[in-house]
C-alpha cells in the first residue's frame, strides 16, 4: 500500500516499458517528466479541463518552474502510480501543483516534484488572466489545504530543496 504525502491524490498509472529503459538499465529521468505531464492532464481532463477546451478556449497552463527530486529508480515492467495535488492557484495567473511518484509492489516513493504553472495565452505564447472555469477548477481540495504539518509548496519534510 501506498504512503501519500497528502490526502486524497489523483492516481495516474503509468508501467515502465524496455522503451523507457536508459543505458543505465532503469528508467531515463526524461521519461519520469514525460509521467508527471501526462498525469497533470489526465487529472485536468477529470476536472473538466482537457486539451481540447483549453485549445477551443485559447488558453492553457504551461510550466514555468520544475522543481524534481529523483529518490529511487524505476524499472522495466513496474508498475507506477503517479500521485498529484494542486496546492494553489493565486486566481490570475498561476497554479502549483504536487506529485508523488510510487511503486506499489514495494511502497516505495520514486520521486517528488513541484510543478508551477502560468496560464498563457494560446495563440501568442504570452502570460494571461485565467479564465473563470481554471479558476473554478484549479483549485486545492479543502483536505490539502487544511492538510497539517507545514507548507505545501515544498516537496515535503525532511526534503530539502534549493531555489
Amino acid at each position: 500500500m501506498n504512503e501519500w504525502d497528502l490526502p486524497s491524490p489523483y492516481v495516474h498509472q503509468v508501467v515502465a516499458s524496455a522503451a523507457d529503459i536508459d543505458g543505465y538499465g532503469h528508467v531515463n529521468n526524461a521519461v519520469y517528466i514525460g509521467w508527471l505531464d501526462r498525469t497533470a492532464w489526465a487529472h485536468s481532463t477529470a476536472l473538466g479541463l482537457s486539451p481540447e477546451s483549453c485549445v477551443e478556449g485559447r488558453r492553457g497552463m504551461a510550466v514555468w518552474r520544475t522543481q524534481v527530486n529523483y529518490l529511487a529508480p524505476a524499472f522495466a515492467g513496474d508498475r507506477i502510480q503517479v500521485g498529484t495535488w494542486i496546492l494553489a492557484n493565486d486566481s490570475r495567473l498561476r497554479v502549483s501543483r504536487r506529485f508523488q511518484m510510487t511503486r506499489p509492489s514495494d511502497g516505495r516513493t520514486l520521486l517528488r516534484a513541484l510543478l508551477h504553472y502560468v496560464c498563457i495565452d494560446l495563440d501568442s505564447g504570452k502570460p494571461r488572466r485565467m479564465p473563470p472555469e481554471f479558476v473554478a477548477r484549479y483549485q486545492p481540495l479543502p483536505q490539502v489545504r487544511d492538510f497539517p504539518g507545514g507548507d505545501h509548496g515544498s516537496f515535503a519534510p525532511g526534503v530539502e530543496t534549493s531555489a
